[in-house]
């Protein structure tokens, strides 16, 4: 980028703040971290203009990358420590796992889509500052048992039902955000998994995204 170009990029990135600030989102550390991270970097160029603009955008794979205030308020309500580990279930174009990467001790992400789990490496690598993410390329709906438990989980796409298999990698004391509901509509849930293995749920608000698909994508 041109020092003219740079400078834009960091007004945008400020003025994103300032907006999601003014929405409610509360965290200073959430907003801190949306601040240092290029939202122009995740999107296809030709949708560069309209990167902080507030909706979501088309990606490889028929995927999306959700707008800025959702992303945000997903990530406060997930309140990431700087010692916790998080596991996200679906990277998409990677954007949401560059902010975690700023808040949590270690990002565990899981993507079914052999493309975006590739790109999304890409755009972590020339960002700098990721080396505490992994991205591999496998089932959302199983998680990753092998780096379980987690004090964080993200689930990017609607599930009707908290997986079983995600909830019991969810650590005693950790938070775990989820869509649950259907084509219709979800309701952005947070999950809290006391010590005893129960679970406190409450309802954050509304979402409409895509459902998630187990499996491995057997293409692109």
């Amino acid at each position: 980028m041109t020092d003219s170009a740079d400078d834009a990029e960091r007004t945008r990135r400020a003025e994103l703040v300032l907006a999601l600030r003014s929405r409610g989102v509360r965290h200073t550390r959430t907003l801190k971290a949306m601040e240092t991270i290029s939202r122009s970097a995740f999107v296809p160029g030709r949708l560069r203009d309209v990167a902080y603009a507030d909706r979501s955008l088309p990606i490889a794979c028929g995927q999306t990358l959700e707008s800025p205030s959702h992303v945000a308020t997903v990530i406060d309500a997930l309140a990431v420590g700087d010692l916790d580990t998080v596991l996200e279930i679906g990277c998409g174009s990677g954007y949401a796992t560059a902010i975690l990467s700023r808040l949590a001790r270690r990002v565990t992400s899981v993507e079914r889509w052999r493309t975006l789990a590739g790109n999304a490496e890409r755009r972590l690598a020339e960002l700098g500052g990721a080396s505490n993410v992994a991205i591999h390329l496998g089932d959302g709906v199983e998680g990753r048992p092998q780096q379980a438990p987690f004090e964080r989980i993200l689930v990017s796409a609607a599930v009707t039902a908290p997986p079983s298999a995600l909830l019991n990698q969810l650590k005693a004391g950790g938070v775990m955000i989820a869509p649950i509901g259907d084509a219709d509509g979800q309701r952005l849930t947070r999950f809290l998994k006391g010590k005893d293995g129960s679970l406190d749920e409450a309802t954050i608000g509304a979402v409409r995204v895509p459902p998630m698909l187990a499996g491995i994508a057997a293409s692109l």
